[in-house]
């Protein structure tokens, strides 16, 4: 196929964390094989590799491809290792750290082990191995450091060496959230209230909005997890909310977007949480929970960004955590339209119909995380399936 190499340029070009890429035609889809720069990664302090090289690479090309031609898949690959047996430490500072991420991973642990690429940790597993770090060895991690220390070896070591006690302990989500922080939450009910006066009427003109369902919200605390398709879908639900709940509700939304010298102000003044997934992740994971301790609700999306396609995302656990870990329940909400409305790429929204459907209460008494993630997941594909909004 022609424009390959187009492609493998445009990839060089969008983001400085590639730093090689091999682009083929494999059974008429087109793959991007990926080699990380792993010394600007450092530099830039990034600990979500995956995310980073998908969103910022693979997708931003995406959003503007050569010719029409898109990325089918992609593929993050590193060095070639030597194939003999890896020495390990005979140390059992090692052993116990070992010990803990293969509590954690499904993968084989090795010195040469990268925590995300190999062992595939996330951003979850991230700070409960900080938090072992600070509670077993009286270490404190954060991001920045982190960031130096991916190779499990490289990790061994600065815990070996900077270790200020052994005292191997076992750590809890409970132990996380409810910890007490400094934060405290910003009440601005009356400037919701400002929103969806405005919003309401320009959405049920411009969109044809309509809303069902709603009899389904539970009393607070209640987390509500709506899919994720477009940059309207937070302003939609906050105008689709009863005004008694949106009163009492708080939006999780991500730094790099609300969070400029701009959109700010505005941001926390609005109800809204802004997290960093490659800074300070343990204070915004406890940050999302201050609304649901205080008896608020929350709007978090499942799956942590935008569809780029229309199709629904892989769901990520954090929000089965919160629900399990404070014992509150989800309410699965389906968003019909704001794909076609304002998708990723879009600078101003189209006239498209759209629908939002409240389901049924998932409560997790009795369920893990996992099941609590599947319940909500199965409940918005079944409604998906059977009962088109549109």
């Amino acid at each position: 196929m022609a424009h390959l190499k187009e492609i493998e340029n445009r990839l060089l070009t969008i983001s400085s964390c590639v730093k090689e890429v091999d682009v083929k035609e494999l059974e008429g889809k087109v793959i991007a094989s990926i080699y990380p720069d792993f010394e600007a990664l450092k530099k830039r302090q990034i600990i979500n590799i995956e995310e980073e090289l998908k969103w910022y690479a693979v997708e931003l090309y995406n959003l503007d491809p050569i010719e029409g031609i898109r990325l089918d898949g992609y593929e993050i690959v590193q060095e070639a290792k030597a194939e003999a047996v890896e020495n390990e430490p005979d140390d059992e500072v090692y052993r116990e750290l070992k010990r803990y991420l293969s509590s954690v991973s499904i993968h084989p642990v090795f010195p040469s082990s990268h925590l995300e690429l190999d062992l595939g940790l996330d951003s979850l597993e991230y700070v409960m191995l900080f938090m072992f770090v600070e509670k077993s060895y009286g270490l404190h991690l954060d991001e920045k450091q982190f960031s130096t220390l991916m190779i499990m070896e490289d990790l061994y070591r600065w815990v070996k060496e900077h270790r200020k006690k052994t005292d191997v302990v076992a750590v809890k989500w409970s132990d996380i959230l409810q910890e007490k922080g400094k934060e405290k939450l910003i009440y601005s009910p009356w400037v919701m209230m400002a929103w969806k006066i405005v919003l309401w009427p320009f959405f049920k003109l411009y969109f044809r909005l309509k809303v069902t369902g709603r009899e389904n919200l539970p009393d607070a605390p209640f987390i509500i997890a709506p899919t994720h398709y477009s940059m309207l879908d937070g302003f939609v639900v906050l105008a689709t909310l009863p005004s008694s709940v949106l009163k009492k509700s708080f939006f999780l939304a991500y730094e790099g977007e609300f969070g400029t010298q701009r959109l700010g102000p505005v941001a926390k003044h609005s109800q809204m949480l802004l997290i960093d997934i490659d800074k300070n992740l343990k204070a915004s994971l406890q940050r999302t929970a201050l609304p649901l301790i205080e008896s608020q609700n929350l709007v978090i999306f499942p799956e942590n960004a935008r569809s780029r396609d229309g199709k629904l995302l892989p769901f990520k656990r954090y929000y089965a955590i919160l629900a399990k870990e404070l014992n509150v329940p989800i309410v699965p909400v389906v968003l019909d339209g704001t794909f076609e409305a304002m998708r990723a790429g879009i600078r101003f929204p189209r006239p498209a119909k759209v629908r939002v459907k409240y389901l049924s209460p998932v409560y997790p008494d009795g369920l893990t995380y996992e099941a609590i993630n599947d319940q909500v997941k199965s409940a918005i594909e079944k409604s998906m399936r059977t009962t088109p909004l549109r």
